[in-house]
């Protein structure tokens, strides 16, 4: 096992026992500020289902938009990985999801044959519990389910009860007389109650489009509007009146108005970072110090490991910078705890949160007991888990949790940077470059 100089462990330890972090953060106790309640990592379903009978279906079972995460509340079919026809079983792929956490894929809890999806690659925003599939039992029943949609597999609505007769009114009052009930068009599109059936994309491209479903006739099944029907309305909408303003550019400043400009779509992930820094910015008191650390002789050692390593593995400066820090972790538990609203949890186990940078934004998958592992295992440890995070194969328990984050950005050159707090956590290591050695500080 490859050990870390006493020299840059005792560096540290010293900071943060003599630095004001641990007397901030028992003020911040009797205070009754800091960190936002732990929110609860309890077990959720993979995939919520149902077996459906109907007078005219065959027996069925209907799949809904399961629940990835604790927090995740919508998410977006990113692809099927199966297809009308194919046979599945209990454990294989159906599809891949993007979370609020990460994109991953979920799993049947059932054998059968895919009979119907419901909603096509790419569709957002979907609730959970939401129908997204229709597994049978038996192949040659899929072709009953071609034009299947949710509703026609709920259970009939019971026979209304014959109104009781009303009592005669009086002779002096005049009856009210009803307006007529126009017979609805056949071309009218269908509701329930206030729901419009519109298929998930044909529902995309007309929020896209701002046009409000009521004004489209469906022309599928049931009346259920299709892409075809918003595309139809589009070609004959009218033209809009002149001076009505036809541009989609966001507003600009004054003689900016030719200016081109591109709208990138956010996908679930980053819209939920940027709820919950918010939040943690907002709601979370920041308390910054910053301690320049020279580690010139940290960086020796480093070349003289990788030197001897043969190849076998390479040791980056962030290895050490984790293994620094969860020893002085040990020392420092006010420093590896959690604002639990009515109490301080000191954890036993330093779990460091490592921040990566993927396409879909960031995460912070965690080197678990980091204080008992050497440099060699955190530094394989690190390198798979943040190849598994760009390639959104991270498991939930891989990236929610931790006890203790760290933010690197001394590759990129950056010479300072303010991190922010990852709740429910404590505090935030950023750690940046500066002259000719690197300055690891900026608690928070």
């Amino acid at each position: 096992m490859l050990l870390l100089p006493k020299m840059l462990v005792g560096s540290l330890r010293t900071r943060l026992s003599t630095s004001p972090v641990a007397a901030t953060l028992r003020q911040l106790s009797v205070l009754g500020s800091a960190v936002t309640m732990r929110q609860s990592l309890r077990q959720v379903p993979i995939l919520a289902q149902s077996r459906l009978y109907a007078s005219d279906l065959p027996s069925h079972i209907v799949v809904n938009f399961p629940a990835l995460s604790p927090t995740m509340t919508t998410g977006t079919l990113m692809e099927w990985q199966v297809a009308v026809g194919d046979e599945v079983a209990a454990g294989d792929a159906l599809g891949q999801v993007e979370t609020d956490k990460a994109a991953m894929a979920f799993e049947s809890t059932e054998d059968g044959f895919v009979a119907k999806l419901l909603v096509e690659d790419g569709t957002s925003d979907i609730a959970i519990g939401q129908p997204v599939m229709v597994l049978v039992e038996d192949k040659d029943d899929i072709p009953a389910f071609e034009n299947f949609t949710p509703e026609a597999s709920a259970t009939p609505e019971p026979k209304k009860e014959e109104p009781k007769a009303e009592p005669e009114p009086a002779k002096d009052s005049q009856p009210a007389t009803p307006a007529p009930t126009p017979a609805p068009s056949p071309s009218t599109t269908e509701k329930s109650g206030d729901r419009i059936f519109a298929s998930p994309l044909a529902r995309r491209l007309a929020a896209q489009a701002e046009i409000a479903l009521d004004q489209l006739n469906g022309s599928g099944p049931r009346g259920r509007i299709t892409r075809a029907d918003v595309e139809a309305y589009q070609q004959s909408a009218p033209a809009p009146a002149a001076g009505a303003s036809t541009s989609t550019k966001a507003a600009s400043p004054a003689g900016s108005d030719d200016l081109e400009y591109t709208d990138v779509p956010l996908s679930n992930m980053r819209k939920v970072i940027a709820k919950r820094l918010q939040e943690s910015k907002q709601q979370v008191p920041h308390y910054y110090l910053t301690s320049d650390v020279n580690v010139d002789a940290v960086l020796a050692l480093r070349q003289q490991f990788n030197a001897e390593a043969n190849g076998e593995y390479k040791l980056s400066v962030n290895d050490f910078v984790i293994k620094a820090s969860a020893a002085a972790l040990q020392d420092v538990t006010e420093c590896n705890s959690a604002w639990m609203d009515t109490f301080i949890r000191e954890y036993d186990s330093v779990d460091i949160s490592v921040a990566v940078s993927t396409d879909a934004g960031l995460i912070t998958p965690i080197v678990f007991d980091a204080d008992l592992k050497g440099l060699r295992e955190i530094s394989e440890n690190v390198k798979e888990l943040a190849g598994r995070a760009r390639e959104g194969k991270l498991a939930p328990e891989e990236y929610q949790g931790g006890t203790f984050t760290i933010s690197n950005l001394g590759m990129y050159g950056v010479s300072s940077f303010s991190a922010i707090i990852n709740p429910p956590q404590a505090c935030i290591l950023a750690v940046w470059w500066y002259g000719t050695a690197r300055h690891c500080g900026r608690f928070h």
